[in-house]
C-alpha cells in the first residue's frame, strides 16, 4: 500500500493505524499556502528541536518558488541533515514506532522521516557481570545504536564491517552483525547472516532471544554461544577473527564461534602479567573440578569408599553423621536443593531482603539444621565449598549447577566408577561438539600447539603472533615482528 496525494487521507489512513490512539500527536500548519502536517508519538521524539528547527523555520517563510517547492524546503529551509523519503504506507507506520518523525505536504505521496527520537538509556556504566580492577569500564547498555558507536570509536578503521537486519513482526528488532572483513571468514559470516533473516518471530526482546536460534545443538545444556557486556572484550573478540552480534534492547552482544576455554578466561588477564594470569586461570579449573566432583567424592567415599578417607577425618564424620535421620545422599542433595533455593530467593528479592535473606538463611537456618540433627557440619561445609567455587566461572554457573546434581547422584549410585564413567561420557560427547567448524574442547581436542599460548597458560602478547586456528578465519597473522 502506498501513500496518495492527498494529505488528508494519508493523515486519517495513519491515525486509523494507530486505531485513533491518543499517543499519536498530528500538527497541522500551513508554508506559504502549502498545507503541512507532521506526526509522532508522544513521549518518543525530540518536541522542542521539532519545533526550533522545523516547524518554526517552515512557518516563517513568506514565498515559496512555483517549482520544485517541497525540495527548496528541504534544502533550504530545514535545518536538519538526516532527511530519509519513503512512499510506502507500511514502512511509514514501522518507522513512526521507532520514534522518527514523518513530515507530509499536500499533493504530495512521499513522507519524509526526520531521526527525532528522543534518546533515553543508560550510561556506559562498568556493567556489574564483567567488573575488573585494571582496564575499560565502560560496558554496553541497550541501546544498539550507542553501542554500535562505542565499537566504532575503539576501531577507527573502513574493515569494521556491519550488517543490520530488522528481526520480529511486532518488535521490529534491530540485530546488528559486526566483524572485520579481512580477518573473518566470509563464509561463517554469510551462515550466520542467513540463519538471522529466517527468524520468523513476532518478537525479540533479548540477545538471548537471538541466542536460541543460533545454537546449534538446541537440546544440549552446554553453552554454545559467548556473550559479552565490554565493548574492548567484543573488539577483542573481533581481532581474533570472531563475529559479533548486537541486539537492540540488550546490553549482551553475542559472540561466536564460541569454545569452552573462553569462559576460563576473563578481560583482567589481558590487563596483567602473564604469570598472574595463568595462575588464576588453573585456579579456575581447579575450582569448576571442585564445583563438579566433590559433592559427589565425598558421597561415593562415604557410602562405598570410607578406606580412601584419612582415618581422623573419618571419625569426625562418622561422630557427626551418627543418628541423623537422613542418609548420605539424601543429606547432600537436601544442602544442595537448599543452597538452589536460597540462591533464588536472594536473587530475586529487593536487594535489602535479599541481604536479610541471605543472613537468615546461611546463618541461623544452616547453624539451626546442624544443632537439631538435620543434618551433619561435614555436609554443609561440602555444599558450601562447592557453592563458593561455583562462582568462579559466572558465565558457566548454570551448566556446571546441573553437572553437580548429576555427578552427585552418579557417585552415590556407583561410587567411583560412576563419576569416572560420566566423566568419559561428557568428554566423549563435548568431543564431538562441533560449533560453527569450530571444535568445543580445541586448542586441546584436536590439540593445536600454536594456541597453547593463550589458553590455560597465557603467554605475553609479544608471542602471540598468530591468531587462534581452532576456528575458521581469513588471516591467521596478527602480529609482525
Amino acid at each position: 500500500m502506498l501513500l496518495t496525494k492527498t494529505l488528508k487521507t494519508n493523515i486519517s489512513n495513519i491515525k486509523l493505524k494507530f486505531d485513533n490512539s491518543q499517543d499519536i500527536i498530528v500538527k497541522q500548519f500551513k508554508v506559504a499556502g502549502l498545507n503541512c502536517a507532521t506526526l509522532y508519538l508522544k513521549g518518543m521524539t525530540d518536541v522542542l528541536f521539532l519545533t526550533d528547527f522545523v516547524i518554526r523555520p517552515m512557518q516563517n517563510i513568506k514565498t515559496l518558488p512555483k517549482q520544485n517547492v517541497v525540495n527548496h524546503i528541504l534544502n533550504n529551509v530545514i535545518s536538519f541533515p538526516e532527511i530519509t523519503e519513503e512512499t510506502d504506507f507500511k514502512e511509514v507506520i514501522t518507522q513512526i514506532t521507532k520514534g522518527k518523525v514523518v513530515l507530509l505536504f499536500e499533493s504530495n505521496s512521499t513522507a519524509y522521516l526526520l531521526e527525532l527520537d528522543k534518546p533515553r538509556e543508560r550510561s556506559l556504566t562498568e556493567p556489574p557481570t564483567s567488573a575488573v580492577l585494571k582496564g575499560p569500564r565502560e560496558g554496553f547498555n541497550e541501546n544498539i545504536k550507542t553501542n554500535l558507536a562505542v565499537i566504532r570509536k575503539i576501531f577507527s578503521t573502513n574493515k569494521l564491517k556491519t550488517e543490520m537486519l530488522t528481526v520480529g513482526r511486532v518488535t521490529t528488532t534491530q540485530i546488528c552483525v559486526m566483524y572485520l572483513k579481512d580477518i573473518a571468514d566470509k563464509t561463517l559470516v554469510r551462515q550466520i547472516v542467513n540463519k538471522l533473516n529466517t527468524i520468523d518471530i513476532d518478537g525479540i526482546i533479548d540477545s538471548y532471544y537471538v541466542a536460541e536460534f543460533l545454537t546449534p545443538h538446541k537440546r544440549s545444556m552446554f553453552k554454545q554461544l559467548g556473550n559479552t557486556e565490554k565493548p574492548d572484550i567484543a573488539c577483542a573478540k573481533m581481532l581474533e577473527g570472531k563475529i559479533v552480534i548486537l541486539v537492540d534492547g540488550s546490553p549482551l552482544a553475542i559472540t561466536l564461534p564460541y569454545i569452552l576455554l573462553e569462559d576460563f578466561q576473563a578481560a583482567d588477564d589481558y590487563y596483567n602479567i602473564s604469570s598472574h594470569a595463568t595462575f588464576v586461570r588453573i585456579l579456575r579449573i581447579v575450582s569448576c573440578l571442585i564445583t563438579v566432583l566433590l559433592p559427589g567424592l565425598y558421597i561415593a567415599m562415604q557410602m562405598f569408599h570410607y578406606k580412601a578417607i584419612p582415618l581422623k577425618f573419618l571419625i569426625t564424620i562418622t561422630n557427626s553423621t551418627q543418628g541423623l535421620p537422613l542418609t548420605p545422599v539424601t543429606e547432600i542433595l537436601f544442602v544442595l536443593i537448599l543452597f538452589e533455593i536460597l540462591y533464588e530467593a536472594s536473587l530475586r528479592m529487593p536487594e535489602y531482603l535479599g541481604i536479610a535473606l541471605s543472613v537468615v538463611g546461611a546463618l541461623i537456618l544452616g547453624d539451626t539444621a546442624v544443632k537439631a540433627g538435620l543434618i551433619s557440619p561435614p555436609a554443609v561445609m561440602i555444599v558450601a565449598l562447592s557453592g563458593i567455587t561455583l562462582y568462579t566461572i559466572p558465565d558457566q554457573a548454570s551448566q556446571l549447577s546441573l553437572l553437580r546434581f548429576m555427578f552427585t547422584l552418579a557417585g552415590s549410585m556407583l561410587g567411583f566408577y560412576g563419576i569416572i564413567i560420566l566423566s568419559m561420557f561428557f568428554v566423549i560427547y563435548l568431543n564431538d561438539f562441533d560449533n560453527y567448524k569450530t571444535p568445543y574442547l580445541s586448542p586441546s581436542s584436536p590439540f593445536i600447539k600454536s594456541d597453547l599460548k593463550d589458553s590455560i597458560i597465557k603467554r605475553p602478547l609479544p608471542d602471540m603472533v598468530m591468531r587462534p586456528k581452532s576456528f575458521p578465519i581469513k588471516n591467521f597473522r596478527r602480529l609482525k615482528k
